[in-house]
């Protein structure tokens, strides 16, 4: 099998994973709390990513493979700066489940890939047309997905929303502190991170109920293990000398897998004007991932 085409199926892979991980979360979203959801979440993340870690590291020293020297400081700096977005992100988009139908989720949880390119600009990167169109065709987007016929907004659509732009500042920092970094290291310590604070406020203002707790364990060991360790472990793959590009407009089918998970497993069907709400995201999201290349301008003499 030729390289890119498995970069594209490790792709595609990982947002069916993140896709359905929309579905997990919204089925047990109201029968259990989300602080408590978030750190058995994270606990089995970190678990599950440290296995690999020490499975990597026994398949390095068979192979006599020299691993790259840890920067420990950078790690835990960015390890705890990634674990508070992430985790701020992450109860945001449970709480906000609670209300929101699984693919509706999905596909406001999506806007983080038009939100990303505009807070770049912070660090001076530059941003195109296609980005400030997508940024207009979401808008029509969120309406159509969004607002009644009153003009309001739910509260529970307002925590994702407002979860994507955290989880745009999570992969801005990622993309920031990943450099000279593993990122499975990385990624373990966020997760680490994550699950602490979790711990700590579930213990202050949840009373976890290990019945519950078994209840949802299906849900928790599918965003645990799968969304948070084997679809990302997927996406290092895919990403890895292949085409941006390419690899970012596959991972946003998780929007669209997000949408047919809920109407098959858990009998969501959006209102028409919610699909055509789901067509303007969608097109705002391919169209923010085309690459637009700048001429440079001639210096004179």
């Amino acid at each position: 099998m030729k390289k890119n085409l498995k970069q594209s199926i490790f792709a595609i892979v990982a947002a069916l994973i993140w896709g359905l991980a929309f579905v997990a979360q919204s089925s047990c979203a109201n029968i259990i709390d989300v602080f408590t959801f978030n750190f058995i979440r994270d606990i089995i993340a970190a678990i599950f990513l440290f296995i690999v870690i020490l499975i990597l590291k026994i398949y390095h020293k068979k192979k006599k493979i020299e691993e790259v020297p840890i920067n420990y400081k950078k790690l835990i700096i960015g390890g705890v700066c990634c674990g508070i977005l992430l985790f701020t992100a992450s109860c945001l988009q449970q709480y906000g489940i609670k209300e929101t139908q699984a693919g509706k989720a999905g596909f406001l949880t999506s806007l983080y890939i038009v939100i990303v390119p505009i807070l770049g600009l912070i660090f001076k990167k530059r941003v195109g047309i296609n980005v400030w169109i997508s940024v207009l065709i979401s808008l029509f987007g969120l309406y159509f997905l969004c607002i009644d016929s009153e003009f309001n907004i739910s509260l529970y659509d307002s925590m994702i929303i407002l979860c994507a732009f955290i989880f745009s500042a999570h992969i801005l920092s990622i993309d920031y502190f990943s450099k000279g970094i593993n990122s499975i290291y990385l990624s373990f310590v966020q997760f680490v991170v994550g699950s602490i604070i979790a711990g700590i406020l579930m213990l202050i203002f949840e009373k976890p109920n290990i019945n519950i707790i078994i209840e949802c364990i299906i849900p928790l060991l599918y965003v645990g293990i799968m969304s948070s360790g084997v679809a990302f472990t997927l996406q290092i793959l895919a990403q890895k000398d292949s085409n941006p590009t390419v690899i970012s407009l596959l991972l946003s089918l998780e929007s669209v897998f997000s949408v047919i998970g809920g109407l098959i497993i858990l009998g969501d069907n959006l209102s028409l004007k919610e699909y055509i709400g789901c067509i303007f995201m969608l097109i705002a999201v391919v169209l923010a991932q085309i690459p637009i290349k700048y001429k440079r301008k001639k210096q004179q003499i």
